[in-house]
């Protein structure tokens, strides 16, 4: 079931923050009304496709919070497995340098409240419990305003990386239709005009064109 329009599952856990500091019970009740949320799920620690997607969304952190939007990662990794994964150059494939949270959603229950969990748990003809596939999560991505409702989504499978600039473009989309009450029509970006409803239905763009 997709979660637009819903209120984003809360949960406390594990993450590390500023690039090294773990925490126990990191919420994103904290950013409740004060901030948008950017949250994203990648598969797996020390791999290849992952970091490229942190340190993209690292190099525009301060475009993310110049607009009041916090990013915060996820992944099924434990946190000692996030920390150490911090503490490796990128030019070894790590990910030093990333100071936005990373939460460790061991038990997989996030994952699973987001519906981004690849594979799901079962019991086979003899009663042994197996898995469908490698309960890892797919590269699922939340924009959530600062009501904590979800305003967009998105689920990559496991190969395909997401662009950064996209997540910044329907940050600002939704800013704008925060502020303008009007919507925004198909390759909107920032500083283009937005759609206005007239009084008979008709959806009409506004200044000149």
């Amino acid at each position: 079931m997709s979660l637009v329009g819903r209120k984003a599952p809360l949960f406390k856990a594990s993450a590390v923050i500023n690039g090294g500091e773990i925490v126990n019970d990191f919420t994103l009740e904290d950013y409740k009304g004060k901030n948008y949320v950017v949250l994203f799920f990648y598969p797996k620690d020390f791999t290849f496709v992952c970091p490229t997607e942190l340190h993209a969304f690292q190099e525009k952190l301060a475009e993310f919070e110049k607009r009041g939007c916090a990013v915060v990662a996820c992944s099924t990794d434990t946190e000692q497995s996030h920390w150490g994964w911090l503490q490796l150059p990128k030019n070894q494939g790590g990910i030093q340098g990333i100071t936005y949270p990373i939460v460790a959603d061991t038990n997989k229950l996030i994952s699973m409240a987001y519906d981004v969990l690849n594979g799901e748990y079962f019991a086979d003809e003899n009663g042994n419990m197996a898995a469908t596939a490698e309960l890892i999560a797919f590269r699922g991505l939340y924009l959530i305003d600062k009501d904590g409702i979800v305003q967009h989504m998105l689920i990559n499978n496991l190969p395909l990386g997401r662009n950064v600039d996209e997540a910044l473009r329907m940050l600002d989309a939704l800013i704008f239709t925060e502020e303008n009450g009007e919507a925004c029509p198909a390759n909107w970006a920032a500083g283009k005009d937005g759609l206005n409803a007239t009084h008979d239905g008709v959806a009409e763009y506004l200044g000149k064109h």
